[in-house]
Parts: C-alpha cells; structure tokens; sequence
C-alpha cells in the first residue's frame, strides 16, 4: 500500500527537505542536523512536562509524546524531529511485561531464554498502534517542512534484552544462545523483527518522513555471525517499508568490520559511530549508501573549542561521502548543556 496522498512526503511538505534528500543518498551544499536522543533527559522542558509519568506510559501518551519530539526542534532548530518513543514498545504492545528503571534501563519481567519461552511470545497478528499513529499526526501538523524521523530497534538489540531481561555489558546470553540453539535464536528474531516492522511501518504510515533502525549491540558479535545470524532479520524489516519508499539509516555501535555489509540490508545511509573516520567509512560505503554523524559525545563536556574542531574535522570528512548527515557517534548524554546543541547547530548550519 503506498503513502496516503496527505503523507508529508506525497503532498510535497517534506520531499525536498535536506534531511530526507541526504538519507536517500543526495548530497547538500550544507549537510543537515539532527542529534540521536535529541528528544528527551538533556532537556529541562522535558523533565518539567514528564513530571512523574513513566516514559512508556509518556510514549503512549500522544500529546506528551508530541510536544517531547518537538521540544528540540523549538529549542535546536534542528533540521528534523526524531520521534519519542522506545525500541520495547513494539513487546510492550503485544503485551508482553517490560518497564524503564530509572538508572539502568528496560527491564523484562520474564526473560525469553528457550524455545518454549519463543513458543509462548504473543502472536503478532496485528499490533495496535493507535496511539503512535495520534501523537505522530499531532507532530507533523505542527512541524511542517521539517522531517519526522521514526525508528526501530532491530532484531538483536531487542532480542538480547529479551534474552538477558535488561541491559547487559556483552549480551553473553544472547550469544550464547546464538550457538547452542541457531533455531530458537533464529525464531526470537523473527518475532522482534515482525514486532519493530509493524512499528516502524506504523510511524512511517502516519507521517514520518525518514526511518532508522538502532543496532545498538551488533559490536558484540563478529562479522560472521551478524552476517549470518543477525542481517537476515534486519532486512526484513527495512523490506516490510518497501512499498512506502521511505528513506532509511541503519545506525550500529561497534560495527566498523561490518560497514560494507550494511547497504545490502536496505539502508540508504549508515549511521557511523564516534570510532571510525567518516572518510574511511566513505571509503568503505563507496556510492552505495550516504553517511550520518559523527560527533564525539564525549567532546560536548569539553568545551566549545574542542567542540568545534571536532565537528569542523566531522563535516569536512563528510564531505567525501555520497551525502552528509551531521549527528553525533551515539546519542547526547543526560548532562549535555542544551546550550551547546544550539550552538552546534547554529554552526553548521552557518558553515
């Protein structure tokens, strides 16, 4: 089913935006701005208009849910919002018990360890969305030309915190799962990726203009075995939004040798974290996909000089990428100087 004829990408208010033009691989004069985790904790307007709501029950609240992805936008101008929601609202729907603790993350009340604990996962026949779909048509009503950015968590990021039932320094169960029982493991993933799809498909459905999937523990494996068992699932869900011709980033921590592996996944751009050069990613990516990022985080609690050489040095090993999407190597920390966002915007924008 293709977009809706009021869908910002179809009735023309966000087709040609920067954002969306550099993710689809078209370089820009000036490369765009955006920042992972812009939409939240760094935020004191954020804290104040959360007061002591969950952040789940914040996410599936469509009004907060909107004004929280809009806040950066009023306050950065950045060049696109990125939706505020959570890579486990995808199990939490489907109904599955899973809450954020404070401090440490998302916590499953009963990990999914055997293929009887598979067997048992809810069937996901059609996931109700309805409150995503609210909050995000209040969001790009307001936004305008500016993008909407939806996401995902892929396949093994949210498995392994099935499988560990929260964060995890290596994910050893996840991969030990891995190899003990290919099978089980195999059928978890398939779960996670039909959930985040359904998801994903959901935001992109209601007026996101621009899709990234988070791969936020693939550095745990090797590049055989995220090739073998890993990049199947995450080009299913990129394959699901094929009919939508939404563009679409992958962003992965830790997967330097896997780079030249991404594109074939579906992605148009590659998110590349804070170790890796973005000229020797552009080496690697060739034409065949753009770049995003890749600001330190670490450098906004080093003052603004450093800030700036680091993201001159960003952009201008950018420039040799098929196309350029600013952002930093992961996502802003909670003591960054919202300050400091602005001015790093202002920036580039002024570069």
């Amino acid at each position: 089913m293709p977009l809706a004829p009021a869908h910002p990408l179809v009735d023309g208010r966000t087709s040609s935006a920067p954002v969306v033009l550099a993710a689809r691989g078209e370089k820009q004069a000036t490369p765009p701005i955006w920042f992972m985790r812009q939409a939240g904790r760094s935020l004191p307007e954020y804290h104040q208009v959360r007061g002591t709501t969950g952040m789940l029950q914040a996410c599936l609240t469509p009004e907060l849910a909107a004004e929280i992805t809009l806040q950066p936008v009023w306050r950065h101008d950045v060049d696109a919002a990125v939706f505020y929601s959570d890579i486990v609202i995808p199990p939490l729907v489907a109904g599955l018990d899973v809450e954020i603790v404070s401090g440490r993350g998302p916590v499953f009340a009963k990990p999914v360890r055997t293929a009887t604990d598979v067997a048992a996962l809810p069937a996901l026949d059609s996931l109700d969305f309805t409150p995503i779909r609210e909050a995000i048509a209040i969001i790009t009503a307001e936004l305008g030309s500016t993008p909407l950015i939806g996401f995902g968590g892929a396949p093994y990021t949210l498995a392994s915190y099935l499988i560990e039932g929260g964060p995890s320094k290596d994910q050893a169960r996840a991969r030990a799962l891995m190899k003990a029982d290919p099978a089980t493991f195999r059928a978890l993933l398939s779960w996670c990726a039909d959930a985040t799809a359904q998801f994903m498909r959901a935001q992109v459905e209601a007026g996101a203009s621009v899709v990234q999937l988070f791969d936020s523990w693939a550095g745990s494996l090797s590049r055989t075995d995220w090739a073998t068992h890993v990049a199947p699932h995450s080009a299913a869900i990129f394959s699901a939004l094929d009919d939508l011709e939404v563009p679409r980033i992958h962003f992965g921590l830790g997967m330097r040798d896997m780079l030249d592996l991404i594109p074939d996944l579906g992605a148009h751009t590659v998110g590349i974290d804070w170790r890796t050069p973005l000229d020797e990613a552009a080496a690697v990516l060739g034409d065949r996909a753009g770049v995003q990022g890749n600001i330190d985080p670490a450098v906004l609690g080093a003052g603004w000089d450093a800030i700036r050489n680091n993201v001159n040095d960003v952009v201008a090993r950018g420039r040799t990428a098929r196309s350029h999407i600013v952002n930093l190597g992961h996502g802003v920390t909670p003591d960054t100087n919202p300050a400091l966002l602005t001015r790093i915007v202002e920036h580039v924008h002024a570069l």
